[in-house]
This record gives C-alpha cells, sequence and structure tokens, in this order.
C-alpha cells in the first residue's frame, strides 16, 4: 500500500533531512499500514514541488522548499533522494502523488469505522456517533465525516507551523444542529485562523427561499414550509506577514424536502487564494494544484471553475477582484450525487498542499511598515466583499439561530480604509492593484 509523506527542505538541511527521514518512517513502523493524508503524521510538513519545466523562476541562492512523496516500497532509497534534493533544490518537480488518495484510503472512508474516525477530529461531530453509526450510508453521514476530516487536517497543519494551538467551541443552534469553531488569534503567524464546521437543518424561512428561488430553484414545500439540512466546512486565514496571502475555502452540501416527500441537493463551494504581493509562483503552484484535483473528475472543472471564481469573488464598487481566485462552484447536482460527492472530496484534499507550502515559502520574509500598511488596506477589501456580497455571509444572517461570531469568523482582527488611497505608478502595490483589475489565467 502507498504512503504519501511531505516533507521540507529549509536553511537547516541536516535538522529537516533528519526530519523527512526519521518521523515518517519511525511512524510507519509504529503504523503498520499507509496514511492517506499528510495531516495524520503530526510533525511532517506538507511541501511539494511545483514543476515549471525548468530549474524554475526562483532568485539565485535563495532555497527552497519542497515535498517528497514516498511508497512503502521506497523508504529504503529516502536517504539518497533527501541527498538529491539538497544538492538541488532550486529545481523543481511537482509530486503528483500529493493530491492522490490510495485505493485503501478510499476503502478506509467508506467502510471504516464511525467512531475511529472520530478519534482523529478536533471535536466529536455535531451529530451523534450512534446517529452517524446508523446512517452511515446517507450522504448527510458521509459529508459530515468529510468537513470534519478537513477541518481536523488543516487546523494540524496550521498549528504545525504556527506552534499555536486552536481554540475549540462547540455551540447549538436551538432550531436545529450546531457547530465546531476552531480559531487560533494572536499566533506567531497567524493573526486570525479560523475554521469552521456547521451542521444544521429546521425549516427554510421567507427570506432564505427567496434566496434559493433566485438562483434558479424550484421549491415546493407543505404548507409553506421547506425542511431542509445544510452542512459545511468554511476556513479564512489571515497572516500576520504581508508576504504570506490570505487564502478562504469552502465546501458545503444542501439538502430540501419537497412535500411529495421528494428531497433537492446540490454541493458547492471552492477555494481561493488573496495574496498582498504579486507572487507569480505561488499562483502557480496554488491553481495547479485545484487544477490536477479537478481534471481527476471533469477537464472542464477548473476552466468553468476558475472563471466562476473570478466572477464571484468580484468586488464591484471597486472594480476589482478580492484575489487572484481559484475555483468556486455552486448548485453542482450532476452528474450524479456519488460522482458530485467524490469531486468535493478531491477539492476538500487540497486545502493543505495548496497552501501550505506557501506559507513556509514566505515564513521568514521580511517586511517594512509600509508594506504592513498595504495588507491593511487591502483587508479593508475583503471586508467589504464579505459584508457586501458573499452569499454565505447573507444566508447566515437570514437564517434564525445562525451563531454571529461564527458567520463573521472571516473578518480580520485588523484592517485599515485610507481615504482616496491609491498606490503610486510603478509600485509593487499599483501592479498587484493591476492583476485584481484584469485577472491572469495562472495555469
Amino acid at each position: 500500500m502507498a504512503t504519501i509523506v511531505f516533507c521540507s527542505v529549509n536553511k537547516t538541511t541536516q535538522t529537516t533531512a533528519r526530519r523527512c527521514l526519521l518521523a515518517p518512517l519511525k511512524r510507519l513502523v509504529r503504523a503498520g499500514e499507509s496514511h492517506s493524508s499528510p495531516a495524520l503524521l503530526p510533525g511532517t510538513r506538507w511541501l511539494r514541488f511545483m514543476s515549471h519545466g525548468t530549474a524554475g523562476r526562483t532568485a539565485a541562492g535563495r532555497t527552497r522548499r519542497g515535498a517528497l512523496a514516498l511508497t512503502g516500497a521506497a523508504a529504503v532509497t529516502a536517504a539518497a533522494v533527501v541527498a538529491g534534493v539538497l544538492a538541488n533544490a532550486n529545481h523543481f518537480q511537482r509530486a503528483e502523488m500529493a493530491t492522490k488518495v490510495s485505493p485503501a484510503a478510499e476503502e478506509r472512508e467508506q467502510e471504516g469505522d464511525i467512531l475511529e474516525r472520530c478519534r482523529e477530529f478536533m471535536s466529536p461531530p455535531v451529530s451523534d456517533v450512534a446517529v452517524l453509526q446508523e446512517r452511515k450510508g446517507e450522504m448527510c453521514t458521509r459529508m459530515e465525516m468529510l468537513i470534519m476530516q478537513t477541518q481536523a487536517e488543516f487546523c494540524k497543519a496550521l498549528q504545525e507551523v504556527d506552534g499555536g494551538t486552536f481554540k475549540v467551541d462547540r455551540w447549538q443552534r436551538k432550531e436545529g444542529g450546531g457547530g465546531i469553531s476552531c480559531v487560533m488569534q494572536d499566533g506567531k503567524v497567524f493573526e486570525k485562523a479560523g475554521v469552521n464546521v456547521s451542521v444544521v437543518f429546521g425549516h427554510l424561512t421567507e427570506e432564505a427561499a427567496k434566496q434559493m428561488r433566485s438562483r434558479g430553484k424550484v421549491l415546493k414545500g407543505k404548507d409553506g414550509k421547506l425542511p431542509f439540512c445544510a452542512m459545511g466546512v468554511s476556513s479564512v486565514i489571515h497572516p500576520k506577514n504581508p508576504h504570506i496571502p490570505t487564502v478562504h475555502f469552502n465546501y458545503r452540501y444542501f439538502e430540501i424536502e419537497e412535500e411529495d416527500g421528494s428531497k433537492q441537493w446540490w454541493f458547492g463551494g471552492g477555494t481561493d487564494l488573496t495574496p498582498i504581493y504579486m507572487n507569480e509562483e505561488d499562483a502557480f503552484h496554488f491553481h495547479n494544484t485545484l487544477k490536477e484535483a479537478c481534471d481527476k473528475h471533469h477537464s472542464q472543472y477548473y476552466p468553468d471553475f476558475k472563471k466562476w471564481c473570478d466572477r464571484y469573488f468580484y468586488i464591484k464598487h471597486r472594480g476589482e477582484t478580492r484575489g487572484i481566485g481559484g475555483i468556486f462552484f455552486d448548485d453542482l447536482d450532476s452528474p450524479s450525487q456519488e460522482e458530485a460527492f467524490s469531486f468535493v472530496k478531491s477539492c476538500a484534499r487540497t486545502v493543505v498542499p495548496c497552501y501550505l507550502p506557501i506559507v513556509y515559502q514566505h515564513l521568514n520574509d521580511s517586511f517594512t511598515d509600509e508594506e504592513k500598511d498595504w495588507q491593511q488596506v487591502r483587508r479593508g477589501r475583503y471586508v467589504e466583499f464579505n459584508l457586501v456580497y458573499d452569499r454565505g455571509v447573507k444566508f447566515g444572517l437570514a437564517t434564525p439561530g445562525s451563531r454571529i461570531e461564527s458567520i463573521l469568523m472571516s473578518l480580520p482582527l485588523t484592517a485599515r480604509w485610507e481615504y482616496m488611497h491609491e498606490p503610486a505608478k510603478g509600485t509593487r502595490e499599483a501592479g498587484m492593484l493591476e492583476v485584481l483589475r484584469n485577472p491572469k489565467e495562472w495555469v
């Protein structure tokens, strides 16, 4: 059985080499089985190489970080592989296994014990474990397990790089359901990092139903009532260093029962990046990781959902996008429920490998007060989009019993609005604005 191990190559080469070689191998010996997710290996860093066809675009002499993908059969050659990596750290090679999952992992997800999987989560699931066991094959159960797993993997990856700890806050909704908010504030790396899970059910309000109808949904309730179940995982990360981008992702499932007992269902979500300063290598890595995940399911998913993302995260009153995009989709109810869920799983599994390499890349970048001020201005734009346009925020505020703290978790601790602010021509700040006003193709 294959196992995937992501390791980092940094300035402290001896320490890193020992970490890359010994820690994963010890875990392999102890576990005696493969692990599908790098987040299940505490202490391992999830970095991988990006293929640019040549030696990359890095400035001369700058050490790069990458990833090492190992299989059980190749573990004995790890020392030679790491030595080669250290000798040629500027040469990027994509680890093709980075976004793939072994058949054994797929089988464990489908057939594995619910309770055993729950032990790896940040908190017990929102739904009772006994209920999840009883309804193991239903989509609501499978999706809840996926979003809990995604939350746990991302939180553990962020704790690894920051050194801080997430506060785990469970909450209940009296109308039905609840959620788990994991928030880390004032860390060493992240000013504010939030990863939320919510599982709610009840009846749609008229206002929420209007939002659904405006998206083309034909809803037939009984006596004006529309029973629904909605669940998802969402995250927004605001780093302290302006050279580390903000990232957002959200993956969700919605189910409505109509008057005749039939159900409408759909998936939605996406992942997008909001850099403060433009770095084309970061953009390529981020978008290419998402493209690889999309391409496993349909060749049109990435180009279509990339365009959708650019359209959705657009600040109309500013004439600029919120960031450099990624993918975004909604109302996905084809070609089948199983295939749509499989696609969402692939997307959810990219959140660590598409973002953490970028964080490690810029972890020790120095920055000036002026660069920090620009970060604050750009955060102001982030706030404007979320409060004025974001569909999730609007739906949450229109749903009775919604938890305001969780809905507004996406907002940064600090932001800035300067009157008539416009960066000087020819500056990196002006270059960033040019990209935001004219979205590019990164892959």
